[in-house]
């Protein structure tokens, strides 16, 4: 039996019962997508349906103001997605009508839109034959056929792109494209692949020569940096505090954050006052200072490491205007402030 079929028969009597599987609606597949990028399943399903809520169709996400997109997105991280979500949105809703493009290479031109989406949408939606590449395609492949290229090299991604296209099935490439994704999310998994059990055990060069572990090969990541945030609080007797828009290139931009002063080791109260950045809060200096954790909270990113204390600062007055108690939970902030924010208790 053909790779191809033999894929598609596993997919389905296996396939899960996913929400944007029930519709061709090229608004919500994208959607989908967007969402699951970086993201589980099970994580993305509650985001899914809030956006479709809120959201119901592409004119209302286009018409959306950025901060309350940020705030549906609040807690899936990477909001550069979210951005580019409604980025591409206004030009759909605005230059195009509220039409998708109907094809890959048009799909391309959407801010955010990659090969991996572009080919999702225009396989599942208008039925063009063009094969999807992520992280489950790569394993499969690269196990079933021991391929060895690292995957996250220029030559890797070529290469992969190029041989799905051969295997895909050209008459229905929208089942092809989210067997070969189910069967790597499910069957054969980073861990704990259930290949006794398998279709393709029999052709599959990674069981067949025990590399099982070995496949896919991927080069190492860049050093993760260790930063350390220290969080002025402010909490006045009117009930109010500061919360601050994150502005530039950095992380979080447009949420929102209590005041920072980044420090380039742990801080002590005596050391951070010493910082620049708390010169324009002398009432620090005055007032009781509580450290809400006297352990800095670790938050994992990508590509850092966010060491982090929370320093409480009781004042009658605040430095700046401040938002009241009961909007804290209005604005959109990164998962490491909203976890403080509802243990803290506003």
């Amino acid at each position: 039996m053909p790779f191809a079929k033999k894929l598609t028969s596993w997919y389905l009597e296996n396939k899960r019962d996913l929400p944007w599987r029930k519709t061709s609606d090229p608004y919500r597949v994208w959607l989908s997508e967007i969402i699951l990028q970086q993201t589980r399943v099970a994580q993305g399903m509650p985001y899914y349906f809030r956006f479709i809520n809120v959201f119901p169709t592409v004119f209302d996400l286009a018409n959306a103001s950025e901060e309350e997109v940020l705030k549906q997105w609040q807690g899936l991280g990477y909001y550069s997605r979210a951005r580019n979500l409604q980025a591409a949105a206004k030009f759909v809703a605005e230059e195009l009508g509220g039409k998708f493009p109907d094809n890959y290479r048009d799909l391309l031109k959407l801010k955010g839109v990659g090969d991996y989406t572009a080919s999702a949408v225009a396989s599942i939606c208008f039925n063009e034959p063009v094969a999807v590449v992520d992280g489950n395609v790569f394993r499969v492949l690269s196990r079933v056929f021991g391929i060895d290229t690292p995957i996250n090299t220029t030559q890797g991604k070529k290469k992969f792109g190029e041989k799905a296209q051969t295997l895909l099935d050209k008459k229905d490439p929208a089942e092809f494209n989210q067997a070969i994704m189910e069967f790597g999310a499910l069957h054969c998994t980073p861990r704990k692949p259930q290949c006794e059990i398998c279709p393709l055990a029999a052709e599959c060069v990674a069981f067949n020569q025990n590399r099982i572990s070995q496949l896919p090969v991927k080069l190492k990541k860049q050093k993760i940096k260790t930063r350390h945030f220290n969080y002025l609080v402010f909490v006045s007797k009117e009930e109010k505090t500061i919360l601050q828009q994150r502005k530039g290139k950095g992380i979080w931009k447009g949420l929102y954050e209590f005041p920072l002063v980044e420090t380039a080791s742990e801080a002590s109260f005596s050391n951070l006052v010493q910082e620049d950045a708390c010169q324009d809060y002398n009432v620090i200096k005055e007032e009781r200072v509580d450290l809400f954790n006297e352990t800095p909270i670790v938050h994992k990113l990508s590509h850092q490491h966010i060491h982090t204390k929370f320093w409480i600062v009781n004042c009658e007055e605040l430095p700046e205007e401040g938002i009241a108690f009961g909007d804290v939970e209005k604005l959109p902030v990164p998962a490491l402030i909203e976890k403080f924010i509802d243990t803290y208790g506003f």
